[in-house]
């Protein structure tokens, strides 16, 4: 007896067999249309449109770099007072004009004042008693020459009475003691004479030693009395060359130590041009290297006068010099760009510099195809790079193209295609 099946109806008729040919057939299409909506997933579509496409180029390459300048006076003093005080008078004001010697400001100092005042009591003190000591000398060398003379008469009188005594010595008409008292007192009377004679000498070597003395000290005190009058003129401050007084900063009033830095002369006899460098190129920059650059429809040359070895924030400080004349009307403070030749211009491969350059570090960038509907990565080789170009030393030849634009939204992705 045949027994009859139910058909399956719902939900059990997607379980039966006959629908697994549907689930495959399903599942393929749906494949297929996620490989064609999805794509490649190193593929990235952008719009042309936004992009900076270049041509890759082959020319001379200008080895340089442009640098932005400051001007500078050729040479600036420091207003560095060389005594201290209190200003109390100002005669000039900034970017006067003056010529060496004039006043720029003045201070006092009731120090000093009172220094002076004391130095000058002590010069007086110490002619007073030179001149004491000269009075006192002068008395002791007559009171000598007194004595001197005094023994002089002694003796010739004592002489006298011993060869008067000796002759009566000899005809036996006084004794012999009288003779010998005789002899003795005019051999003493010789003796006082000598020792008189031999202390004016001595006292004439030290009246000669002392007095040099005092008077070399005397002349020390008047040199130093006119060093202290010197600083006293030193309160006043004056401009140590011609120029410009570029700063000065004082106000009334203010105390100012020695040796401060209160202000600055420029000298505008000539210029020099400063410029900040990055580190990159500290082994390249190097005195006599030549730089230009334009104003209005002139150009000025200018070469490196120094280059400054220290490094801060990742820049380098070197000075120029202008080879020839400078512009006119020329003031401190104004800005150039400089075209600083690092080298002799070369024959190179040549690719636009771009923002590209930031993402990549020069070691690839996205090349378009000869049908234009793409670009694809490749790596390159650059050299050099001057304000406008990179040397391209590998990857890369004249007349392709290339996408010189930033590349921060194209992600990793080695292809972009174009809409």
């Amino acid at each position: 007896m045949d027994i009859v099946k139910e058909k399956k109806k719902g939900f059990a008729l997607l379980l039966t067999k006959k629908a697994v040919p549907y689930y495959v057939g399903a599942f393929l299409l749906l494949f297929v249309a996620y490989l064609a909506l999805r794509g490649d997933g190193r593929v990235l579509r952008v719009d042309a449109d936004a992009l900076v496409i270049s041509p890759v180029t082959e020319g001379e390459f200008n080895d340089y770099i442009r640098v932005r300048g400051i001007v500078q006076p050729r040479t600036s003093i420091l207003l560095t007072p060389l005594e201290g005080g209190v200003v109390d008078r100002l005669f000039v004001e900034e970017g006067a004009t003056l010529k060496k010697g004039d006043k720029v400001f003045a201070m006092s100092n009731e120090g000093l004042d009172l220094q002076i005042l004391n130095a000058e009591a002590d010069l007086a003190e110490k002619e007073n008693l030179l001149r004491n000591t000269l009075i006192t000398m002068e008395q002791d060398r007559l009171n000598v020459n007194q004595d001197r003379l005094q023994l002089e008469i002694d003796v010739e009188r004592y002489r006298r009475t011993f060869l008067s005594q000796e002759q009566l010595y000899n005809e036996n008409l006084i004794s012999r003691e009288d003779y010998l008292r005789a002899r003795e007192d005019y051999r003493l009377a010789e003796g006082k004479y000598e020792l008189v004679k031999n202390r004016l000498v001595q006292d004439s070597l030290y009246r000669s030693v002392q007095v040099g003395q005092m008077e070399e000290s005397l002349r020390n005190m008047r040199l130093n009395m006119a060093i202290i009058r010197k600083r006293k003129e030193n309160l006043v401050v004056k401009a140590p060359i011609d120029g410009e007084l570029g700063l000065l900063d004082v106000v009334l009033g203010q105390s100012v130590t020695q040796g401060a830095k209160v202000g600055q002369i420029n000298d505008l006899s000539d210029y020099k041009i400063e410029a900040q460098i990055d580190e990159h190129y500290i082994d390249r920059v190097m005195p006599q290297l030549t730089a230009t650059f334009t104003r209005g429809d002139e150009t000025y040359s200018t070469v490196v006068r120094k280059v400054y070895p220290d490094v801060r924030e990742g820049k380098f400080k070197a000075d120029f010099k202008f080879t020839a004349a400078h512009p006119e009307n020329i003031r401190n403070g104004q800005t150039y760009d400089l075209n600083l030749q690092l080298g002799q211009p070369e024959h190179a491969v040549l690719v636009p510099r771009g923002t590209f350059y930031y993402r990549t570090g020069g070691k690839w960038i996205f090349v378009v195809t000869a049908d234009g509907s793409r670009a694809v990565r490749r790596e390159i080789v650059i050299g050099r790079q001057n304000p406008q170009y990179y040397e391209v030393l590998e990857g890369l030849e004249p007349g392709e193209r290339v996408i010189t634009s930033g590349y921060d939204s194209f992600g990793d992705n080695d292809c972009l295609k174009f809409k």
